[in-house]
């Protein structure tokens, strides 16, 4: 692990944690890292985990990602990170002692010339290892205290809680940016199509399942620049009962066949919960007022 690290990206600042959300508060931490790095002449460098750990201890819990993979790093990278380093967390990188960590992983793997982290980050089986841990070994370390905002301290769960309540407007504030969902583009069964509304459809995975319903959306493919207006419905559908909760926009003004591509789904606001209607008819007029709605709410964001 981390035994074959290029010798351009050793002797880095490392900024250590999981990053899950890359909100406002890890931002201070990178902030902090970069401005260590470049007054001396260092590479900034932000070691992460995949799977994230409570994926490991806690298999059973719903979906908590607010960002999957390619989009924390994509996130890590806007935040001046030169160098993303992803160690695999399993039950044997869990078990390793915190003198291990700071021996096999910041002096052998990586020749971390500075340390930055949390002050609530552990390491180590037990979640043992601390601040103290990494200094003893020779290393400088800076440690920052939680970032708040009006008064509440931001942190990944609460994002995650305001995003499974849709309260959007509540998760970006402490994100600093505007959250999105990633995904590569499915065939369904095609009854959006023959509603007369056309869905990209995508699966959730191990994304957090915001609160389920119908947005006013921003979407675009990876690759352009371009945003589209359009609506989401985030859920199972309860008309039809698909079986696994799925991301399904239908892009205003659109018409490309983009099967296999990947789709950014940026909820603005929620309209309405999912709801069961008497008849098809019935849901193609709420579908309709829910379109007209989505586009008076975007106007003015494309």
């Amino acid at each position: 692990m981390l035994k074959k690290t290029p010798d351009e990206v050793k002797n880095s600042v490392i900024a250590i944690g999981n990053f899950d959300g890359v909100h406002l508060g890890h931002q201070a931490l990178l902030s902090c890292a970069k401005e260590i790095s470049v007054n001396s002449g260092c590479s900034l460098g932000a070691l992460t985990f995949e799977p994230h750990p409570r994926q490991l201890f806690r298999p059973d819990e719903p979906p908590q990602r607010i960002t999957p993979k390619d989009l924390k790093v994509f996130r890590l990278e806007r935040s001046g990170v030169d160098y993303v380093f992803s160690l695999p967390f399993d039950w044997d990188f869990a078990s390793q002692s915190a003198e291990n960590f700071v021996q096999n992983i910041l002096i052998d793997g990586l020749a971390a010339s500075h340390v930055v982290i949390g002050s609530d980050f552990r390491f180590g089986q037990l979640r043992q290892g601390c601040a103290q841990t990494i200094e003893k070994a020779g290393i400088p370390v800076t440690v920052l205290d939680k970032v708040k905002s009006a008064d509440k301290e931001i942190s990944s769960s609460l994002i995650r809680q305001a995003l499974r309540q849709g309260d959007i407007d509540v998760a970006n504030e402490m994100l600093g940016w505007s959250w999105e969902i990633r995904g590569e583009i499915f065939r369904g069964d095609q009854r959006g199509r023959e509603l007369g509304y056309p869905t990209a459809n995508m699966e959730l995975k191990d994304t957090v399942h915001p609160a389920y319903g119908v947005y006013a959306v921003l979407a675009r493919l990876e690759g352009e620049e371009e945003w589209h207006m359009g609506a989401t419905n985030i859920g199972i559908r309860p008309m039809f009962a698909v079986p696994m909760a799925q991301v399904e926009t239908y892009i205003f003004d659109f018409d490309k066949e983009i099967y296999g591509q990947t789709l950014c789904v940026r909820p603005v606001k929620r309209l309405r919960g999912e709801a069961k209607f008497d008849s098809l008819e019935a849901l193609i007029d709420q579908m309709a007022r829910d379109c007209e709605q989505a586009r008076e709410i975007l106007k003015g964001l494309v």
